[in-house]
């Protein structure tokens, strides 16, 4: 052993051996080599599946928010022509939403979110941003029903824009038209005339949009012509809406001449015919 450590006389053959047992050697560390590559293999494979889970987890988180905000920014754009408006009533108002629809053809309800906890009371006149939707009919603590302008039971009061002549609007059923029953054949209407609220016994807001004439019949030896008028409001549309706050009046008939009592009255008697015949 001492003549080996200083001359190396058994080098060459442990060398020699060396070189033998080394294929035994890797043959042995080979499956150890390949289980530590496979688990390798694995956790990052797992560890992509999961990130890549998360990953689309959180896309259509991102999907979710953008699709709100996209919604929330229609409905901004929504609110700020309500609030533009709000504006151009003297009164203060109150926002309400939709809640439900009356499915009822001859009926045109809706049931709006705001009540008598929010301030909304009956007769109180709806709108959205375009014109007159119609006015509260009924109000419980939380909640309020709204009578479309195009309820065959509901009459308001209107004159045409261009010259002032007052008159009518009915509804008959149908969303998308006015009636305008007692204007005489050489009333001075036309197609394409705006018709606003007239403020007769503050029932609704004076001179805010109701509706566009869109047809005038004159009948040779008729005493009133046929005039229909298409609603501006968004009837089937609108998901917000405003409640005016009008202020009342200490007697519903002050200030009012011959001409306005006995258009009152007439509303009154088509309101009250038409409630009777919807019964």
């Amino acid at each position: 052993m001492s003549l080996d450590h200083r001359q190396h006389l058994t080098e060459p053959v442990r060398s020699a051996i060396q070189t033998t047992v080394h294929p035994v050697h890797y043959a042995v560390n080979v499956p150890f080599d390949l289980f530590g590559f496979a688990a390798e293999r694995l956790a990052s494979r797992s560890a992509l599946i999961e990130e890549n889970a998360r990953l689309r987890d959180q896309q259509l988180l991102n999907d979710a928010r953008l699709q709100r905000l996209d919604q929330l920014e229609r409905e901004n754009i929504r609110l700020q022509g309500l609030l533009g408006s709000a504006y151009e009533v003297e009164e203060s108002v109150l926002i309400a939403e939709l809640m439900r629809v009356d499915l009822d053809p001859y009926r045109h309800l809706l049931r709006v979110d705001k009540g008598t906890r929010s301030g909304a009371r009956t007769g109180q006149a709806v709108i959205d941003a375009n014109g007159i939707m119609g006015q509260v009919d009924s109000v419980s603590r939380s909640s309020a029903v709204v009578r479309l302008i195009t309820d065959p039971s509901h009459a308001i009061p209107v004159e045409v824009n261009r010259n002032g002549l007052r008159s009518i609007a009915v509804g008959g059923g149908n969303l998308q038209a006015l009636d305008l029953p007692h204007l005489p054949n050489n009333a001075d209407v036309e197609e394409g005339d705006l018709l606003i609220s007239s403020g007769l016994a503050g029932r609704f807001p004076r001179g805010y949009p109701v509706a566009e004439i869109t047809e005038v019949e004159r009948r040779p030896g008729e005493a009133f012509a046929r005039v229909t008028a298409r609603p501006l409001a968004q009837l089937d549309r609108s998901r917000e809406m405003l409640l005016v706050r009008t202020r009342e009046r200490q007697d519903p008939d002050e200030d009012l001449d011959d001409d306005e009592m006995e258009q009152l009255d007439e509303i009154q008697e088509l309101e009250d015919l038409a409630r009777e015949e919807a019964r």
